[in-house]
């Protein structure tokens, strides 16, 4: 369910602001209706935290695990001061490094020699420049006698002068300007930067360890920015201090208590009826929380005003996964990896119990259509084949069924299961606006109605059931009339502003009485992707099965990568069929728009936040 919430407002003097934050933070109950950015120094220390433990995780030894000590801070301050500047000396001398070998580049082709030379040269009054030029260019300075040059070998297959002076800007040329030291000094250079990068390494390598230790500074330079958002949020004059915020029902009196032991002033309203704002806590059960790590992932939330609707989600989505992935043996592996993660963390959570759930649930689907690893011979196994439903196995031909009396039972039942999670999702909107007094409510009847319309369309198309048509089409008939004439009322208007709301909507409702044909037959993906699926799978198994004598590891491989592809597609399918099933055709009909903002009261947090 989704906690009520109300306004609250807090009051303090000036000089007890802090003392307010302080309080506040430790309630931490209250979702700050407005947050100001922290302070630039206390925002950029957790970023310089976070990029430096990065970047020292390159430097983390091989088969070395970071150490489970926790620096003080004063500790953590001497080894951090020393890491920044190791990692900018580092920066340093990779810039050097850069440089100095674009400058071997460009020097190479002169030659190797002492640039002092040439400037001793200089000095000695001769102004030395160096040319690059094309043939025709170098025949005008040897046909020149006012230029006085000296040929030097080819450069880059050009032309290559010294000249006395400056060549005059009517011969095209390219001058080599000299380099302040010679290769062999450049390459020096090179050789100690990368000698001391090597000794930086190693001190990083060193401060890689304290993992930990950088994960406890980032957590309190957080929860430092947090406390200082808080406090550029507060609101004030020459005298006092405010914040406003919302906060649960359920945590009124512990904030009663909090205000009072701490002297602050405070109102608690109710929220505004047009306030969009209202973050949403969700309170989940033993059943409904095994959902939580999915909206997590997907980063959904209903909005305050919506409902919560975590346990058909889940059920939906459990049935859903079990058809896409729809093999038993898949569905085994599955559990076994969830039991191994469990054996290895030791901590059952919801996401790791979510697992469980949905491996047992594609187990039990796989069982009854018969698909073990898309293997026919298991229907040679009596245990496996009494476990199957005749009309649902994938081999039917053992059960006197035949293959289109099969595909057409699934394909019914899957438009059956679109149907009544679309009939539900209609439900569900009636239940919320007759509680809201709002008589488009019978809007929502009228789509019930075409749901199941279209429902017995889909089946009269598809599968070729006998099915009256005519009544069909009267039905979608009278859900039109109804969504028209009743779509548009709401509690803010007259029945007559409503009518003519939904007069005025009524091309639309048509459209959408259309898309409501689509989003029933778009269940038959259930059946497309889980047929896919066995499809795939046995078609490796065939090809495996073509390998013989020693090249039996040969077909071994190709089952391991085939059904290792098949499975990782699986996942793939639910993400893009199974969720979006919940998440817009179902949501569509509930008219939820997974608009809520997530509760996030000021506190301190024990793990850092993304």
């Amino acid at each position: 369910m989704i906690e009520k919430m109300k306004m609250v407002h807090v009051v303090t003097t000036v000089s007890g602001k802090e003392e307010m934050l302080k309080g506040l933070r430790d309630l931490g109950v209250v979702h700050l209706a407005e947050r100001q950015s922290a302070d630039r120094e206390v925002s950029e220390k957790f970023a310089t935290l976070s990029k430096t433990a990065m970047a020292l995780k390159d430097y983390l030894p091989d088969k070395q695990k970071p150490t489970e000590e926790i620096l003080s801070d004063a500790e953590f301050d001497a080894m951090y001061a020393e890491v920044v500047a190791n990692l900018d000396e580092q920066a340093a001398l990779r810039q050097i490094i850069s440089a100095d070998s674009a400058e071997i580049d460009r020097i190479l082709p002169w030659g190797d020699f002492d640039p002092e030379e040439v400037k001793t040269v200089k000095q000695a009054g001769y102004d030395l420049h160096f040319y690059r030029l094309g043939k025709s260019e170098l025949e005008q300075v040897i046909a020149d006698d006012s230029i006085r040059a000296v040929r030097l070998s080819e450069v880059e297959k050009m032309a290559a002068i010294a000249v006395i002076g400056t060549l005059p800007p009517t011969i095209s040329s390219t001058e080599f300007n000299l380099p302040d030291k010679s290769i062999k000094r450049l390459q020096k250079e090179i050789d100690e930067s990368h000698g001391k990068l090597d000794e930086i390494s190693e001190k990083l390598a060193k401060a890689s360890v304290y993992d930990k230790s950088f994960k406890a500074q980032m957590l309190k330079a957080q929860n430092a920015e947090i406390f200082s958002s808080a406090s550029q949020t507060a609101q004030g004059d020459e005298d006092f201090v405010w914040l406003y915020g919302y906060m649960p029902e359920v945590d009124v009196d512990s904030f009663k208590q909090a205000a009072s032991e701490g002297g602050w002033a405070w109102a608690i309203e109710d929220v505004a009826e047009d306030d969009d704002q209202i973050p949403t806590k969700m309170r989940y059960n033993k059943v409904t929380r095994l959902i939580e790590p999915l909206f997590d992932i997907l980063g959904i939330l209903p909005g305050y005003r919506e409902q919560d609707v975590s346990l058909w989600f889940l059920m939906f989505f459990t049935l859903f996964v079990a058809m896409i992935i729809g093999d038993a043996g898949y569905g085994v592996l599955i559990l076994i990896a969830a039991i191994a993660i469990l054996a290895k963390t030791k901590k059952m959570n919801n996401a790791i119990f979510l697992i469980f759930v949905l491996s047992i649930g594609t187990i039990v689907w796989g069982a009854v259509t018969g698909t073990w690893f898309g293997m026919e011979s298991a229907m040679n196994v009596p245990f496996l084949r009494a476990l199957v439903i005749p009309n649902f196995a994938n081999y039917p031909e053992y059960f006197g069924v035949t293959t289109a009396a099969q595909q057409n039972t699934i394909m019914k039942f899957s438009f059956s299961v679109g149907a009544i999670q679309m009939v539900l999702g209609s439900i569900l909107a009636v239940k919320k606006k007759v509680a809201e007094k709002d008589l488009s409510f019978v809007a929502d009847i009228g789509w019930t109605i075409a749901v199941v319309a279209m429902y017995l369309l889909s089946l009269f198309l598809v599968i070729g059931e006998n099915i009256p048509i005519v009544p069909v089409f009267i039905a979608v008939g009278v859900a039109f009339v109804l969504v028209v004439l009743f779509g548009g009322m709401s509690p803010d208007k007259t029945f007559g502003q409503g009518l003519k709301a939904g007069l005025a909507d009524a091309f639309t409702v048509f459209l959408n009485t259309i898309s409501c044909f689509g989003n029933v037959m778009s269940y038959i993906r259930l059946f497309a992707v889980g047929m896919a699926s066995l499809a795939i799978a046995q078609s490796f198994n065939d090809i495996a099965a073509g390998f013989s004598g020693p090249l039996i590891i040969l077909g071994i491989i190709v089952v391991l990568i085939g059904h290792g592809l098949n499975i990782i597609m699986a996942f793939l399918s639910v993400v893009v069929h199974g969720v979006r099933l919940n998440v817009l055709e179902f949501s569509g009909q509930v008219g939820l728009e997974w608009a809520g903002v997530a509760y996030d009261p000021f506190k301190v947090n024990d793990k850092i936040k993304n």
